[in-house]
């Protein structure tokens, strides 16, 4: 049976062989580019277009029709490619339309070498965009899937390509759209533009790629707070890593088709399986994989079941609207009709939810057990053997993600070191209702608790000697809850009291901040003074407005602001309502830091759909010492007690 997709959707494919037509009731330009796994486009060689129709898998027609077919044969693409994205584009023709939301809209069908159709999609939802990604074959623990994607763009053929990554792609639109004109409608456009020189326009620092599963070290965004806006269905999701190495693979030579057998069931899941230089980067690119599949997964459930209820809605307003169905059993009929179409979709986009849910729980049993101490949670037995490392980690767990479709999978929040941002553990009840069972000082204490675990794992993941940690608790109310830091000596000093205390701590980290700000504008970080410690730093202030004054607020929102990017780290645990005296003033404060909670809050969002995922603090197993003896081992491998 084909499976009706629709935005977001995927669904796996039998075969490598395949034909994919595309029918827009108006002449389309179509093509298809080639990826790695981050999604980019090393060049114009790995795009298939009417200039150049044919690549190693891959065949695309030469002009512009309403009715298009492009061949693939997935087992003949280079070995590199991860992603064939199928392009439709409005052609540059006197009178024709120049957005898609003025045309019917365009239905693409997969099918198999036998004609028979995979999966099809409608492309809804389009309005002045002029270019759409239609679908997108993509690599999956070694199978291929296709996947719904209907990303438009109003900036035309030009923006797609530049979103891909390539240079020029103003002039490579036009040579591809003038080139695709039919003959007889080519005498009043101007000739096809040479092609751009790949060698010539090889970036010598290419952009960052719009993807997660990288071949190279990504830096994936933390999920931002779930009241910011979901990327616009008119333009293109960025994925960016402000940090990311990007390399460009050599294009393979063109290879002869190879005979595949027929996949026997899901791929069985293996950990580390994404690509990377190292197994942690394996992993690292595969949770993220996992987070994408499982955000894009409900997307496509939730949006085919409310593509259902809006389709029983105007189909019943049909019925009501008709004289003729209140007479005899017609209406009934009708009406009866409808619910079973609404029940039959839903029911096809709940089965198909639930086989990649259950994928999904198989590669998460395979992939936890797996994780380095960096990435694993508190009771995986990898803590058992732990030993400082030698160099800092990719990133750090900071806790658990779910969506309600399974709130029993759950997707390890991992963020990219160094922190670029400081976090913010609220100790105050927000909307979450685990908060509002329980009464303050018990949310304040496990607030504490859940901040000395993050500085513990940040501890432990960096090498001996490479982090530092100090503590602000003007009042003593945290000193049970900070006991393992202070008790094990990982500290740079004790915990600073009262106001004095306070403002000396601030005033210290401030000036080192200035320090190295003016070192790395003027380039002379070599004239650092001698003894400055180069670790990287960390400040836990508890019990936040407690012990500052406006002096000390304002050194605060300096760290907040200019310390991540010279290694001055910030974990505030505070109740945003202490602090509502001084107003909108640290509005920019409680914006510049990750939100985290000590208990369950649904109030995170992924940077594809938007969804407000429900967080989960990273909880140590009832009576563990576990955290005591990692921090142990860090204050045994510290630099005054090393050989």
């Amino acid at each position: 049976m084909t499976a009706e997709l629709v935005r977001g959707q995927n669904h796996p494919l039998p075969d490598t062989r395949l034909e994919i037509r595309v029918s827009a009731g108006h002449p389309v330009v179509a093509g298809a580019t080639l990826g790695d796994e981050r999604g980019r486009v090393p060049g114009v060689e790995w795009i298939a277009h009417p200039v150049s129709p044919s690549l190693p898998g891959v065949d695309v027609p030469r002009q512009a029709a309403a009715d298009q077919h492009l061949a693939v044969d997935l087992a003949a693409v280079p070995e590199a490619v991860h992603r064939v994205s199928v392009l439709l584009a409005l052609p540059v023709g006197a009178g024709g339309p120049t957005s898609f939301g003025t045309v019917a809209a365009p239905f693409v069908a997969v099918t198999g070498p036998d004609g028979a159709e995979i999966a099809s999609y409608t492309i809804t939802g389009l309005d002045s965009e002029s270019a759409v990604v239609a679908v997108e074959l993509y690599r999956r623990q070694g199978a291929w899937k296709v996947r719904a994607m209907g990303q438009g763009y109003q900036g035309g053929l030009a923006a797609l390509l530049g979103d891909q990554g390539l240079e020029c792609p103003a002039d490579l639109a036009a040579s591809i759209l003038a080139a695709s004109i039919p003959k007889a409608e080519g005498a009043l456009h101007p000739a096809p533009a040479t092609m751009p020189d790949p060698a010539a326009q090889a970036p010598a620092d290419p952009a960052p790629a719009p993807a997660v599963r990288a071949p190279v070290v990504p830096v994936t965004p933390p999920p931002a707070e779930a009241s910011t806006p979901a990327p616009s269905s008119g333009g293109p999701i960025n994925y960016a890593h402000p940090r990311r190495r990007p390399t460009t693979p050599d294009p393979a030579p063109a290879q002869a088709p190879r005979p595949t057998q027929p996949p026997q069931g899901p791929p069985v899941p293996v950990a580390g399986d994404a690509a990377g230089w190292s197994m942690d980067e394996r992993l690292y690119n595969q949770v993220w994989g996992m987070f994408e599949d499982l955000a894009r997964t409900a997307a496509a459930y939730r949006s085919a079941c409310d593509f259902a209820e809006s389709r029983l809605d105007r189909e019943l307003d049909e019925v009501l609207s008709d004289p003729r169905a209140r007479i005899g059993g017609a209406g009934d009929a009708a009406r009866s009709a409808a619910r079973v179409r609404h029940d039959e979709l839903v029911e096809r986009a709940k089965e198909v939810l639930d086989r990649d849910l259950a994928q999904l729980a198989v590669e998460s049993g395979v992939v936890e057990p797996a994780l380095p101490p960096a990435y694993a949670r508190w009771d995986n037995p990898v803590w058992h053997a732990y030993r400082p490392p030698t160099e800092e980690p990719m990133a750090v767990r900071l806790g658990d993600l779910h969506l309600p479709e399974r709130a029993d999978l759950r997707i390890p929040m991992l963020v990219r070191l160094p922190l670029e941002r400081g976090l913010w553990v609220d100790s105050g009840r927000g909307r979450s209702e685990a908060a509002g069972l329980l009464d303050e000082t018990e949310l304040r204490r496990l607030a504490l608790d859940s901040a000395v675990a993050h500085a513990a794992r940040l501890l432990a993941v960096h090498p001996a000697g490479g982090f530092a940690v100090h503590v602000v608790d003007a009042a003593g109310a945290g000193a049970a809850a900070l006991a393992p830091l202070v008790d094990t000596g990982v500290l740079a000093a004790p915990p600073a009291r009262g106001a004095a205390g306070v403002s000396a701590v601030l005033e210290q980290l401030t000036e080192r901040v200035d320090l190295l700000q003016m070192a790395l504008r003027n380039g002379a970080v070599d004239a650092l003074p001698p003894g400055l410690d180069t670790a990287r730093q960390l400040l836990i202030v508890h019990d936040f407005p407690h012990g500052f004054d406006d002096r000390a607020v304002t050194r605060l929102r300096y760290l907040a602001d200019e310390g991540p990017g010279v290694g001055v780290h910030l974990l505030m645990v505070a109740d945003r309502e202490d602090a509502a005296a001084y107003g909108p003033v640290l509005d920019p404060l409680w914006r510049s830091l990750l939100r985290l909670t000590p208990v369950p809050d649904d109030h995170l969002a992924d940077p594809w759909v938007g969804h407000a995922w429900s967080y989960e603090p990273p909880l140590l197993p009832p009576g563990s010492r576990i955290l005591r003896q990692v921090l142990a081992e860090v204050a045994d491998a510290g630099p005054a007690k090393r050989p």
